[in-house]
């Protein structure tokens, strides 16, 4: 009978949505007060053995008639993207189902339209566990109950708001192309995706929770949790850490077949593929996340799926994300060649097209780069270079002679080097640090928009704008040398130093200085009356109580202006419209505009 190994379950939810929280509560832990700011910053792993699952599901395993013939659920807490990228196997992904937590009060966020799209692109089977129903309004906290016995003890008005806020939820669903309703009201499971309401914090739900990912892998996964459990070892490192009196051990999720003490080992890198040996197999205790433990037991053997940590020579170099294989000492050296040329296949999946122009990826682990890469694509960022590693000085010299908008580094979980910094700063190279995917393309985004604003602020110093102003009659301050009158301001906006025109295309004067309330400006703008002192301009000569003056734009203002106009305001557009028809009426040269 073949063997059948527990389902590979990964939560995935937007920041302090409570993904982390749920997981401490199913194996009765803390590891979300352990972590920096209450965030997952690395991916870890929890095994939850069949006897706690009978514990949380109680009674409801008999009352929806489940057999539980799993050996337990290997649940993957993530910092997001890591489950799809740095957990994957070609031809399919690690993660055999998936829990999507969103908070009911807050809704799609973010992280979670991340999360969905990563669900759609990979396929991967998922439940929406909507969170913190307990902080709803009204709502009556009976700690570890399922979902349907506690929903009758709540008042009508707590209920009706209940459903209001997930069908909000489904609504929201339904646009990104998720059908869903809450999973007692489903009647095909293949069809829709099950919302099942919990607070992770007091257990509610849970229950129901854990249920429906028993019975959804039972049913409809069995082919695939159907594994040889004596065959070659296969996982993937999630990370590398040093272990006082073991020295460097690598963490290690094991999807398929076996792993023994003495056994080969082949590791995929970037740079070559390495064949060692395993020296100690160290597993954590059950309900016990590999990340957080300090205690470990040494075994001789170890059966997918799994989560474990590997001792073994020659690993200092391995960087997270990478695949890795497990074969017998007495496997023939042709065998160990395939399997090597298969993780470099598979290691080469992560390398990409660079193009000539583009940003600089530096990451911290192969799947973080591999899920930055395809996000930069997904919004046609163009790539230069992509590696593992901490941001060093030349990394930021091979941007200097890149255009602004490619003169950035991302740095996703790692290290700036100092020098690079300050040698960044000093070359004004953009480098954009931050764990959480999402924001690093807001951050680009924000960085492009602000890069225009300044572009639009130089391209604005260097030429004259279209401004338009009303002589108000009566308001002569002085008659010439130079020339103070009062105007008024009727759009765009009067600067020092320009050339003014009348509404015949007659030049008049320059001005020379702005007053505002008997205060000197260098600017004044659509609606202000101020005083203006115009060199050349002679009052009842070339300029007359009443006229409608105009900035005097040259052809080459204009047609930059012309090129540019988003960066005007439907008055200054309509105004420099104006200005082209008094100059054309001047000059027939102006019709080519």
């Amino acid at each position: 009978m073949p063997y059948l190994r527990q389902p590979i379950i990964s939560i995935l939810a937007h920041v302090d949505h409570g993904k982390t929280t749920l997981l401490d509560y199913i194996r009765k832990s803390r590891v979300t007060a352990k972590e920096e700011g209450g965030i997952t910053q690395h991916i870890g792993a929890s095994e939850i053995p069949k006897e706690q699952l009978k514990k949380i599901c109680g009674n409801l395993l008999n009352l929806y008639k489940t057999d539980l013939k799993i050996p337990g659920l290997l649940f993957i807490d993530t910092p997001g993207h890591e489950a799809f990228s740095m957990l994957r196997k070609r031809g399919g992904m690690l993660a055999d189902i998936a829990i999507l937590v969103i908070d009911i009060n807050e809704g799609i966020m973010p992280q979670t339209k991340e999360s969905i799209e990563l669900l759609k692109k990979y396929k991967t089977p998922f439940v929406i566990a909507a969170n913190k129903i307990d902080r709803l309004n009204g709502w009556i906290v009976e700690k570890d109950k399922p979902f349907l016995d506690t929903l009758k003890n709540q008042r009508h008005d707590v209920i009706q708001t209940l459903d209001t806020k997930i069908y909000e939820l489904i609504g929201q669903l339904y646009e990104h192309g998720i059908p869903a309703e809450r999973y007692d009201r489903i009647d095909d499971f293949t069809k829709t995706i099950s919302i099942i309401p919990i607070s992770a914090l007091s257990g509610i739900g849970v229950p129901d929770l854990i249920t429906m990912v028993i019975g959804l892998s039972q049913k409809y996964l069995q082919n695939k949790l159907e594994i040889d459990e004596k065959g070659v070892g296969k996982g993937s490192v999630l990370e590398i850490k040093n272990v006082k009196g073991i020295g460097t051990t690598l963490d290690v999720i094991l999807y398929d077949g076996m792993v023994k003490k003495d056994d080969k080992v082949v590791i995929g890198n970037p740079d070559e593929i390495i064949e060692t040996k395993v020296k100690a197999l160290l597993k954590a205790k059950p309900l016990k996340d590999i990340r957080m433990e300090s205690r470990f037991t040494s075994v001789p053997q170890i059966i997918a799926s799994s989560g474990f940590k590997l001792s073994a020579q020659n690993i200092d170099n391995v960087i997270a994300g990478v695949p890795i294989r497990f074969l017998r000492q007495n496997t023939p050296q042709q065998e160990v060649e395939k399997i090597k040329n298969e993780v470099k296949e598979e290691v080469e999946e992560v390398k990409i097209d660079t193009d000539d122009k583009g940003v600089i990826v530096k990451a911290d682990t192969l799947g973080s780069l591999e899920a930055i890469i395809n996000i930069l694509k997904d919004n046609n960022i163009p790539i230069r270079k992509a590696e593992v590693g901490n941001v060093n000085k030349k990394d930021v010299m091979s941007l200097i002679e890149m255009d602004e908008e490619y003169k950035v580094i991302f740095a996703f979980n790692n290290e700036v080097v100092e020098d690079a910094e300050q040698e960044a700063k000093k070359e004004k190279v953009k480098i954009i640090h931050s764990g959480v995917i999402y924001r690093l393309v807001e951050e680009y985004e924000e960085y492009l928009e602000n890069l225009k604003k300044e572009k639009e602020k130089e391209l604005l110093k260097e030429i004259t704008t279209p401004v338009k102003m009303n002589f108000i009659p009566e308001f002569v301050f002085r008659q010439s040398k130079p020339a103070i009158i009062g105007v008024y301001i009727v759009g765009g906006k009067l600067k020092r130093d320009i050339w003014l025109m009348n509404q015949e295309g007659k030049t008049i004067g320059k001005v020379h200085a702005i007053q505002k309330a008997g205060e000197n400006v260098s600017v004044a703008s659509e609606g202000d009356q101020v005083a203006v002192s115009i060199d050349g301009g002679v009052v009842g000569r070339n300029i007359k109580e009443g006229d409608t003056l105009y900035s005097s734009l040259s052809k080459n203002d204009y047609k930059i202006l012309k090129e540019n106009e988003k960066i005007l305001t439907d008055s200054e557009k309509n105004i420099l419209e104006e200005i082209r028809e008094i100059k054309t009426r001047q000059d027939k040269l102006w019709d080519v505009f």
